[in-house]
């Protein structure tokens, strides 16, 4: 990618991906920092995602949202060591979630990319909310290097 660390300009079509995605758009998800082999998403506080058990405060968000958070900044991560990340197709083989405490407020996932290979990356996540880490996961991708992989 040539937008440089702190840069989501790398790929301009990242925001266009997010409002075309039905679930990712309703999430609202922010694309913070792009940059090679490194993806930052940040999704901010709301109600809607949160488990009503009446706590003092937010209470605390869901944990599938928590594994989407992970799951797509593992993709987004990824997608920057394509050549072109506009035209990556890749999919989740492996998603594995620690929930470390509940996670509060506004949510942000830093993936970065352990290996990304000819067909297979490997990603590990960090997810902190208002109270610090909340979660931490590692993702496996089947990546289609040259297309859409019927292969």
């Amino acid at each position: 990618m040539t937008g440089g660390p702190d840069d989501p300009s790398g790929w301009p079509e990242w925001e266009s991906f997010v409002a075309r995605h039905g679930y990712l758009s309703w999430l609202d998800l922010e694309v913070e920092h792009l940059e090679d082999g490194r993806a930052a998403l940040v999704l901010s506080q709301n109600e809607d995602f949160e488990n009503p058990i009446g706590s003092d405060g937010h209470d605390p968000v869901h944990g599938g949202i928590v594994a989407t958070l992970i799951d797509t900044s593992s993709a987004f991560a990824l997608r920057t060591t394509f050549d072109d990340p506009s035209e990556a197709f890749l999919t989740t083989t492996d998603l594995n979630v620690s929930y470390l405490r509940p996670a509060t407020g506004e949510l942000r996932a830093e993936a970065e990319v352990l290996r990304a290979g000819g067909s297979t990356g490997v990603t590990d996540v960090t997810v902190a909310g208002a109270d610090g880490e909340a979660a931490v996961g590692r993702t496996t991708y089947r990546l289609f290097r040259n297309g859409r992989g019927d292969d």
